[in-house]
């Protein structure tokens, strides 16, 4: 294969959910038309019964926010915030609302998901556990963020889910797949609280906020869906284990799909494959290079069209459902179309290597 064939390796996360079974809807009509419609939120009644479960993260670095996500009979809990809030710190400290503050230990981070657990030993009385949303968040779902932006403690802002599974770019280069994108502002400092429903229960993590001149904010939250993932590998084994399939994907462009005789532009090309990866052998990367019109584009590569049986649009789909339903070790069924005819091939998945080894 041609060196100047493009190759994003892809690196993406997953572990198995705590129950092992898939979220339940909510259970009444009631619930989820009070998801639905924005008249029916109370924020002020939203706030009274959150605000008591959202904690500032305080570093050398900086401040930002976190939640309590899991309480212990000992007076003990788990706080969730950003890895990049914690940094590269073992300790932080942890402030409540009404002023308390206890040092926490940072028991488990992940850069790629951008999640950090950390333990308190004495959280105050009133401090209760946020739930987490069972049941995916429908566009115009109100919702609020949580939080201290710019130090400004106790803080909420409004608004609804404006996108689902979005793609969040990184410094690390590997987006954050399924992330939820809202309206409500997230500024700096608001990073790490919760955005919650009507409910009071965490529908995403707060991870990045953009204002622009000519826009309204647009904010980005970690899902819950990979927060139920990863968190409780971080409070066990303080990491998560990446899935890795070592291949090099690109969108199906028009001109992409014309090169290899495609009928659709839907579905994930595959440019390249790593020699030693988990789907050498399996999957086909491109093997030439064609002209079509002016611009070079790889020929003979697999188009990923399905993963353990869920279709794949794009490659949106692909990173957030090898986050959510695969993880290293297990054998991944991928439906490709491969000289023009869908055939189903099986990759075991293995565990994303380190930054320094790629």
């Amino acid at each position: 294969m041609s060196s100047s064939v493009r190759s994003i390796v892809i690196a993406l996360v997953a572990v198995v959910a705590i129950s092992g079974a898939a979220a339940p809807a909510l259970g009444s009509t009631a619930a989820q038309t009070a998801q639905q419609s924005p008249g029916s939120c109370d924020y002020v009644s939203l706030y009274d019964e959150t605000i008591g479960s959202v904690v500032s993260i305080q570093t050398d670095a900086g401040i930002g926010s976190g939640y309590v996500y899991e309480t212990g009979d000992n007076g003990s809990a788990i706080v969730v915030t950003n890895a990049h809030v914690v940094g590269e710190s073992d300790d932080v400290m942890v402030q409540f609302t009404r002023g308390e503050s206890v040092m926490g230990t940072v028991v488990g981070r992940d850069a790629g998901t951008d999640l950090a657990a950390v333990r308190v030993d004495d959280r105050p009385d009133y401090v209760e556990a946020l739930p987490t949303t069972e049941s995916q968040p429908q566009h115009g779902t109100p919702v609020a963020a949580l939080g201290n932006p710019f130090g400004l403690e106790g803080t909420i802002t409004q608004g609804i889910v404006s996108g689902l599974n979005r793609s969040l770019p990184t410094q690390r280069g590997v987006p954050i797949p399924d992330t939820v994108q809202t309206d409500a502002a997230i500024s700096s400092g608001n990073s790490g609280g919760p955005l919650v429903n009507c409910q009071g229960e965490v529908v995403g993590v707060n991870a990045a906020g953009i204002a622009a001149p000519s826009a309204e904010n647009i904010g980005f939250a970690i899902s819950h869906r990979i927060v139920e993932q990863v968190v409780p590998e971080l409070v066990q084994d303080g990491e998560f284990d990446q899935p890795y399939l070592g291949i090099g994907v690109a969108e199906v462009t028009p001109a992409i799909a014309e090169a290899n005789d495609l009928n659709q532009t839907t579905g994930v090309y595959v440019g390249s494959v790593a020699e030693d990866g988990p789907a050498a052998g399996v999957l086909q990367g491109a093997e030439e290079l064609a002209v079509v019109d002016d611009e070079r584009v790889p020929v003979g590569g697999d188009v990923i069209v399905g993963v353990e049986g869920q279709e794949v649009r794009g490659m949106e789909d692909l990173s957030s459902i090898l986050l959510t339903e695969t993880e290293p070790g297990q054998n991944v069924s991928i439906t490709v179309v491969r000289d023009g005819e869908r055939q189903n091939v099986t990759v075991t998945a293995g565990e994303r290597p380190a930054p320094t080894e790629r």
